[in-house]
């Protein structure tokens, strides 16, 4: 990405790092600021988006990893974690945007082309309630319609982070 050619940039972080039960806290905030630091000796000054995962209530405050459940007659996805893990640094979804918001945030006054946006926004509890995960883990074909179109409304729009002057 670094060396890629982009006028704008997005970048979602979490859900696979949660479903892989990839790292612990204390190495996740490191790296991501490392992945921003080197997105930066490329891009600088464009304007880059962190966008957090979307609501996936099996992993919110469950750790990973995530397992197949074949006996729900068609497979499923669950949390093999536990949540007291979480004391232990695996992290659980609200924790990875609780520290995306927080780099975010220590980072803006000298980046201030550096946006969050959180995931939620393009798919929340609402949105689970009437459109529920069909695997827990996955959006079916129509949410993924609606979550693109709120992330285009919700960043390309007035008050967005990617709004284009004159547009």
């Amino acid at each position: 990405m670094r060396d890629t050619p982009a006028d704008l940039i997005s970048i979602k972080i979490g859900i696979n790092l949660v479903n892989a039960d990839l790292l612990r806290l204390r190495a996740f905030t490191p790296a991501v600021h490392g992945f921003l630091d080197t997105i930066r000796e490329g891009h600088a000054s464009t304007p880059l988006l962190l966008v957090s995962p979307i609501l996936c209530p099996i992993h919110e405050d469950t750790p990973g990893p995530s397992a197949v459940d074949f006996n729900a007659g068609k497979p499923r996805f669950r949390a093999t974690g536990d949540p007291a893990e979480r004391a232990a640094g695996k992290l659980t979804l609200n924790v990875i945007r609780d520290e995306l918001a927080r780099v975010v945030r220590q980072r803006v006054a000298e980046d201030p082309n550096l946006h969050y946006l959180d995931g939620r926004e393009l798919y929340g509890e609402a949105d689970f309630a009437g459109s529920p995960l069909p695997d827990q883990l996955h959006p079916e074909a129509e949410t993924h319609r609606r979550i693109g179109e709120r992330f285009a409304t919700t960043v390309f729009g007035a008050d967005g982070p990617f709004t284009c002057e004159g547009a």
